[in-house]
């Protein structure tokens, strides 16, 4: 059996992110929405009641 490096998830898709440039405003948008809506939802799911 071979021995996996640990990845750290989240600085996987945040380096992805960078990767990524948005050709014009609108794509710009898209991608700030995604990340506006996944914050969202995760503030969401941690939420106390």
């Amino acid at each position: 059996m071979t021995k996996q490096k640990a990845v750290d998830k989240n600085l996987q898709n945040v380096a992805k992110d960078f990767e990524a440039s948005p050709v014009n405003s609108h794509h710009a948008q898209q991608v700030q929405q995604k990340v506006n809506d996944h914050r969202h939802q995760d503030a969401l799911n941690h939420e106390e009641n």
